[in-house]
């Protein structure tokens, strides 16, 4: 893990014209916001996210924040670039991505890192897809590029208890949907693992 300080350090020097430091950024965050990224638009992922990248090179010394700051500001940019997609293309987000083009999921010891943690990449941002939107992106901004929820509400335009509050609606889905041994993976641990920790996130 690296301190959110030396990341500090390392927004600052991308900003400051630092391409190495630019690099570090990307290699730190294209793996989030591209998993988020195929939940809104399945297979133009990889191009939204391109798009995405490119305004953020281009306005990034208007960036005023910490890492923090920098991960919000970059995952609202790929929304609105996701969004214009859509728009478009007058079509509903729709789940696609595969194991092959995501990462792992994001380690932190979150509570809702935890309830997928018993699934494989791909497999989690698929049953994540199958929830409705706002649930679904609710989760992978909190789980996936682990924002908190005042920033996730900014980004989706919610207040931060309706973002928890759709956090939680989508992790007890989930839970529910892990918990039925039809649709359950072989590996996922027990459900009610996964359902303390959708109850958790209201907290």
């Amino acid at each position: 893990m690296v301190a959110p300080e030396d990341l500090d350090a390392v927004v600052r020097a991308a900003q400051q014209g630092d391409e190495d430091a630019f690099r570090r950024l990307y290699r730190l965050q294209q793996p989030a916001l591209l998993r988020y990224l195929c939940v809104l638009v399945g297979d133009d992922a990889e191009d939204v996210a391109s798009e995405a990248w490119l305004q953020i090179a281009r306005d990034l010394r208007t960036f005023s924040g910490s890492w923090d700051g920098f991960r919000g500001w970059t995952a609202t940019i790929a929304r609105h670039r996701a969004m214009d997609l859509l728009r478009a293309q007058r079509r509903r987000p729709v789940s696609g991505g595969t194991a092959e083009q995501l990462t792992e999921l994001h380690a932190d010891d979150d509570t809702a890192d935890r309830a997928i943690e018993s699934l494989s990449t791909g497999a989690a941002i698929a049953l994540i897809a199958t929830l409705p939107a706002d649930l679904a992106e609710a989760v992978m901004l909190r789980v996936v590029v682990g924002l908190d929820a005042r920033t996730t509400g900014s980004i989706v335009g919610k207040r931060a208890g309706a973002v928890r509050t759709a956090a939680y609606r989508g992790l007890k889905l989930l839970a529910q949907r892990l918990g039925t041994p039809e649709t359950a993976p072989a590996t996922t641990k027990p459900v009610t693992r996964i359902h303390g920790a959708a109850l958790r996130e209201m907290n």
